[in-house]
């Protein structure tokens, strides 16, 4: 009889952590090779960890809701045929589950000490997001966070480390402090303490908010609460400017209609319109790899890899972006497969975490849902997001040689939010109007 460790997997380049959601399998149980053992998150994307070998869970090390950084042992599974006699062996820290106040007096008592020494960590303090869900139950702000003592990887703060100090707070030991971190926190007498007045906790102006009128309270979801933090944070670190152009693509929606059901029936996938404006997007950025870059204090990363991430709706209403790598090297069928490979992936929450990793430029396709015109937010840390409205039929001007005449034409508004740090209105408006003008005279006889 062997023993397989089963370790959390690596997530992507910038990802060192994953936060445990559900088991699919407990001690005892038996499972197969690739077969769904648990699933994690991270702050991009949920996935399933599958089993790395055929037998039987002998040991769970993780909760729920816990978080574990990457490459670290979360169970053991036996790969031999024997009955285990002595019954499947759990990890002696797990619980029965109770609140978190509960579980933090009952199994990890205060000692109290006269000072606490914090290690600064070099740089940014990094917070999972089951620490910062810990702290704005508790009325923990930020600046207070940063007292905290850091035991995990490069100091960071452990869901450990933080619900000691909900203990140590609420058993009076603690001041509520929002002085920023300091080396030293110096315990006040516990008498003290007492007599002054508690500070204020988020959850309890949230309890005494009043509502007026007839409502509906709805606590976002994991994602939800992500996405709004993603989005608040561009707006904060870019200057966003948005430019607008108008594009005759009539050349490109009437090949299209000839060529769909051709292609379907030789390459067994539908074409939409989305690999033919990524086609249009990745030939402007070689013009253009401004577009395609990062920016790093005063420094300008301009990116040689063209990975351009799809903006793509998910059952839930929340969003996420997938990303295809190397999308200069594609041809329009290469494209097309992967566009719809990663959005069936995304509808069906079947994407890997690499799958959103690594993007450099961003299309959105606000006309999906009958909108005209959009004014989209940067996916940090890109520069760039490009947004295509609704294809709709107007009466236009036509110009020839032999005069103007009035015309039916599919018409589309395609708008540019850039990063007014480096790229400017001259170079953003002249690479939109490139994208309008590759969109516009699409070879309508082109084969494919």
């Amino acid at each position: 009889m062997s023993v397989v460790d089963l370790v959390m997997p690596k997530l992507g380049e910038s990802i060192m952590e994953a936060t445990i959601l559900r088991w699919h399998k407990k001690p005892g149980d038996t499972v197969k090779m690739d077969e769904t053992v648990l699933e994690i998150a991270t702050d991009k994307v949920d996935s399933e960890v599958p089993s790395t070998s055929e037998g039987t869970i002998t040991e769970i090390l993780f909760n729920e809701n816990d978080v574990v950084p990457i490459g670290t042992v979360i169970a053991r599974i036996s790969t031999g045929n024997g009955v285990i006699s002595s019954g499947p062996r759990v990890a002696s820290h797990e619980t029965k589950p109770v609140t978190i106040a509960a579980q933090v007096v009952e199994e990890v008592p205060y000692q109290p000490t006269t000072a606490v020494t914090t290690n600064k960590p070099s740089g940014i303090r990094f917070y999972s997001p089951l620490v910062l869900n810990i702290a704005a139950n508790e009325g923990i702000g930020m600046a207070e966070l940063e007292t905290i003592p850091g035991t995990g990887n490069e100091g960071r703060v452990t869901k450990k480390d933080i619900l000691e100090y909900v203990a140590r707070r609420k058993g009076g030991g603690i001041v509520a402090s929002s002085e920023p971190r300091a080396t030293s926190v110096v315990q006040q007498p516990v008498a003290v303490v007492k007599e002054q007045k508690p500070p204020e906790t988020q959850s309890s102006q949230l309890a005494t908010t009043n509502y007026s009128g007839n409502v509906e309270i709805i606590e976002m979801d994991r994602m939800r609460k992500l996405i709004a933090k993603h989005m608040v944070d561009s707006k904060h670190t870019s200057p966003h400017v948005t430019s607008f152009a108008e594009c005759d693509v009539t050349n490109l929606v009437m090949w299209r209609n000839r060529v769909k059901k051709e292609f379907e029936k030789r390459e067994n996938e539908k074409i939409t319109f989305t690999p033919l404006f990524i086609e249009a997007v990745v030939k402007c950025i070689k013009k253009y790899p401004w577009l395609n870059s990062s920016v790093d204090g005063d420094k300008i990363i301009v990116k040689k890899d063209i990975n351009i991430g799809m903006a793509t709706a998910m059952p839930s209403g929340n969003l996420i972006v997938p990303v295809i790598k190397n999308a200069d090297q594609l041809n329009l069928v290469g494209l097309t497969k992967q566009v719809n490979g990663l959005a069936n992936a995304a509808r069906n929450n079947k994407l890997k975490p690499d799958d959103t990793t690594g993007g450099t430029f961003t299309l959105t396709n606000v006309g999906t849902f009958g909108s005209i015109m959009g004014t989209p937010i940067i996916n940090q840390p890109q520069v760039a997001i490009m947004a295509v409205g609704a294809i709709k039929k107007r009466p236009m001007v036509i110009e020839t040689p032999a005069g103007d005449t009035i015309g039916i034409r599919h018409m589309m508004y395609i708008s540019l939010s850039y990063d007014h740090r480096i790229i400017d209105g001259a170079l953003g408006a002249t690479f939109l109007q490139a994208v309008s003008k590759e969109l516009e005279n699409f070879n309508p006889d082109r084969e494919i």
